[in-house]
């Protein structure tokens, strides 16, 4: 059974989103997870719901740690000492990559690190092009790895700049690169404000053009949106592994290496990414492995990384092409209910209205965005808000429903057209 398609102008009625939901192949994801009692949940974007698959695989090695201590490197099923390869091996069918080229380790900004830092000593690059409308940890790593090359990051890091200060579109990346001398362009996949999804081959084209290397950070979209990496000349790229893909909070990040720079040293080099067979020879010189697990660092984090491994089963269940035909359906839903009951009351779609070009969460935008974000978490709608004015709603494909996305905008005109947002004082927004 297909996704149900969202035609034009969708009735408005809770009964059709029952009915979408009862032709919903995908409806039964929502079983595997654990959603807290009495929540609709809407910021998968930010940290995504435990599932009992996740659950299992942390409980599994939590038992193999009390009954094979240290023996679990080795006699663990599947073995701890390889941990790290095996679930990049999953990844690499979601990134469109060869399994040599992904790997799991670190954090994502720990990956922006010695991946930007490697560019920028392999090939003696010195400027690097980003966009203003970038997560702000992505500028830090940059201007940090920057300054301990000697080099000013006012001079040279570039930033691309949004012609209309909700997307980046090729055309605004063409127009840094055409004015500045650029080794390397840094940038996501998806917007984390807008939920922009940036047309990554295009990118890559003009980086190439331009003879610069091209990496991205794909955190708001691996796991959501299915990437071709190889095929659309990604030299590199980072992500997380707690939003789409449901890792759990402080989940072992991914890293992606094209082949073509295999051998390049590693900025941040450590013992995890010396070559698997010399690494007990205890050499004092690094002798990195031959493909993408030469960027791990440290001892894996078992913890971090084994909730990952049962989590991909869902992933790997579903497909990530389904899981992406839900997720365009889901906001595609939100949109059309945004457009017919919330446009009335000052909200306006702040994403893009074509799904190729759109991630896996809407930022409906509202003058008092603050607010209303907050007397929705008071009635156990989970979202989250992002300065100046977007409320981010991210209906997770796993395991929202489209009756919730219908519920969550008949609370939301109820929230405005009563004034109940009025009631609460603003601030600046929390730290989801």
């Amino acid at each position: 059974m297909p996704t149900p398609e969202i035609p034009v102008d969708p009735p408005t009625d809770r009964a059709f989103a029952v009915e979408l939901d009862d032709r919903d192949p995908l409806a039964g994801l929502r079983d595997r997870f654990y959603i807290p009692e009495g929540d609709r949940y809407m910021d998968g974007n930010s940290l995504g719901l435990m599932s009992k698959d996740a659950e299992a695989a942390l409980e599994h090695v939590v038992d193999e740690w009390r009954d094979l201590a240290i023996r679990g490197w080795g006699e663990a099923d599947p073995d701890w000492f390889h941990y790290p390869e095996r679930l990049g091996d999953r990844l690499a069918s979601l990134v469109g990559a060869k399994e040599s080229e992904v790997v799991v380790g670190n954090s994502t900004t720990v990956n922006i690190h010695t991946l930007i830092g490697t560019m920028l000593d392999a090939y003696g690059a010195e400027t690097i092009l980003v966009d203003d409308l970038d997560f702000p940890t992505d500028h830090y790593a940059i201007r940090a790895q920057l300054r301990q090359r000697g080099l000013d990051p006012d001079e040279h890091l570039v930033v691309a700049e949004s012609s209309d200060g909700r997307t980046v579109s090729p055309d605004d990346v063409a127009a840094a690169l055409e004015d500045n001398d650029v080794d390397i362009v840094f940038l996501p996949t998806v917007l984390y404000r807008s939920g922009q999804l940036l047309d990554v081959e295009a990118i890559a084209d003009l980086a190439r053009e331009h003879g610069a290397l091209f990496g991205v950070d794909a955190a708001h979209s691996v796991g959501a949106v299915p990437h071709e990496f190889d095929a659309n000349g990604v030299d590199f790229a980072v992500w997380c592994s707690y939003k789409y893909l449901n890792g759990g909070p402080g989940a072992v990040a991914g890293l992606y290496v094209s082949e073509e720079h295999f051998g390049a040293p590693p900025a941040l080099a450590g013992w995890w990414g010396n070559d698997k067979g010399t690494m007990f020879e205890m050499r004092t010189t690094y002798d990195q492995a031959p493909d993408a697990g030469a960027w791990q660092v440290g001892t894996p984090p078992l913890f971090a990384a084994a909730p990952l491994d049962g989590a991909l089963d869902v992933v790997e269940d579903a497909g990530i092409d389904a899981l992406r035909e839900k997720s365009v359906a889901l906001t595609e839903y939100l949109i059309s209910l945004t457009d017919a009951r919330l446009a009335e009351h000052g909200f306006a779609v702040g994403s893009p209205r074509d799904p190729d070009r759109r991630g896996g969460h809407v930022a409906l935008e509202h003058a008092e965005g603050y607010r209303i974000s907050e007397a929705l978490r008071d009635r156990g709608i989970v979202v989250d808000y992002r300065p100046p004015n977007v409320v981010r709603v991210a209906p997770s494909p796993y395991y929202v429903t489209f009756e919730e996305v219908w519920s969550v905008v008949d609370d939301l005109v109820e929230i405005v057209e009563d004034g109940v947002y009025e009631g609460y004082k603003q601030e600046a927004g929390g730290v989801t």
